[in-house]
């Protein structure tokens, strides 16, 4: 189940639905997914699909991550990275494979150890993890090159576009109900423009901590 064969047919199964960077087709590969799951799920970490991770969580579809990191990162080198959201960590240990450093925010407190442990388990020395509101951003660390939210509030949030560079890039997905639009902001001299990249469907974004 965590063969080369079985990575590496996820990864032509997510350039065959649209993703074109090599290097984020490498990084999924080489990130152990199964890692990231419960120990009866291990056997499906392998699969294009969300998977279940408590507390009303999941593990992102490797698609939709290999899509919002190809669109945050773009070719460009990323220093300062900030993720909302953390969950399990897999997202966390994706990107840290591709930019300077990432400052991650988890409202959940058992999710935000257990993905400690798991990445501290990996090795990853280019993490910086925090329990906090995620709507709030890391103010501490702004201005990030890049800002990827794993899940969906109602609108914006308006910290989230304050604690971006100039030139920096927000992927996130936006709105109420099943469905949201997952939107491209890139924030210029003059204000901030916005890109609709497709609809997908991610747990909504709550306020607080717990």
């Amino acid at each position: 189940m965590t063969s080369r064969r079985t990575r590496d047919r996820l990864a032509k199964t997510l350039e065959s639905e649209g993703i074109e960077s090599q290097l984020i087709l490498e990084t999924i590969r080489s990130v152990p997914r199964h890692l990231f799951v419960d120990e009866a799920l291990a056997s499906r970490a392998y699969e294009n699909t969300a998977l279940p991770i408590g507390h009303g969580q999941t593990i992102s579809q490797p698609y939709v991550v290999a899509r919002m990191t190809e669109a945050l990162v773009a070719g460009r080198k990323l220093g300062k990275t900030l993720e909302i959201g953390t969950g399990c960590g897999y997202q966390t240990v994706v990107l840290s494979r591709l930019v300077g450093t990432v400052y991650s925010v988890e409202r959940i407190p058992s999710l935000y150890r257990k993905a400690r442990e798991r990445i501290g388990t990996l090795g990853v020395g280019n993490v910086r993890l925090r329990v906090g509101d995620g709507l709030k951003g890391w103010s501490q660390h702004a201005p990030y090159d890049g800002i990827i939210v794993t899940a969906a509030p109602a609108s914006v949030p308006a910290a989230l576009l304050e604690q971006l560079a100039l030139s920096g890039r927000l992927v996130i997905p936006v709105g109420a109900g099943d469905v949201q639009r997952l939107l491209l902001i890139e924030r210029s001299e003059v204000g901030y423009d916005e890109h609709l990249l497709e609809h997908v469907s991610f747990v909504p974004m709550l306020a607080g901590m717990g």
